[in-house]
């Protein structure tokens, strides 16, 4: 009688742990959601932003409004420092302004990476012109090959595109 009733014990905490289990599988509970997150701040004359270089590595984005240098630098995963500089001056690609006001923002971007070496990096840096409504995009040409090697490397951001989003004329308030 005690054996039965521990098998029957035995039988209904298994019962219970394997509904549980199933439960949890239903509903998605343990099971987590990939996450992507890319952080940009601006202050005073710079901004600074993150974005995916590859696979698994991002790339740390700085913009000097006062020169107009955008600068890129990636984390070596072999080496644990900074291996791949880029570098890029934007006043070219917008119109003249007295004190421009950029605002940078990166994108996840899935562009067509080609089969050499130097591919187009996951994202896209987005940089407006607050007063004029400009709007430019670069991209990253990033070689992961390069990068896992632990090899240092240096380039130009790549133009992609161009606009404006503003339809009036705006003028600056002194």
């Amino acid at each position: 009688m005690v054996q039965r009733l521990c098998n029957h014990a035995a039988l209904m905490v298994l019962g219970i742990f394997l509904g549980a289990a199933l439960m949890a599988s239903w509903f998605g509970i343990g099971t987590g959601q990939v996450v992507h997150a890319t952080a940009t701040h601006g202050e005073g004359n710079f901004a600074i932003a993150t974005g995916p270089a590859d696979n698994g590595i991002e790339a740390f984005y700085f913009l000097d409004f006062l020169t107009g240098d955008l600068r890129a630098a990636v984390v070596s995963r072999r080496r644990g420092d900074f291996t791949a500089f880029f570098e890029y001056n934007i006043q070219n690609d917008f119109e003249p302004t007295k004190n421009p006001k950029y605002l940078m923002v990166t994108g996840q971007a899935n562009l067509p990476r080609g089969s050499g070496n130097i591919q187009l990096g996951n994202s896209l840096i987005y940089i407006a012109e607050a007063t004029t409504g400009q709007v430019n995009a670069y991209a990253l040409p990033f070689n992961a090959n390069l990068n896992a090697a632990g090899k240092s490397q240096r380039a130009s951001f790549i133009h992609m595109a161009g606009g404006s989003f503003r339809t009036t004329f705006v003028r600056d308030q002194e």
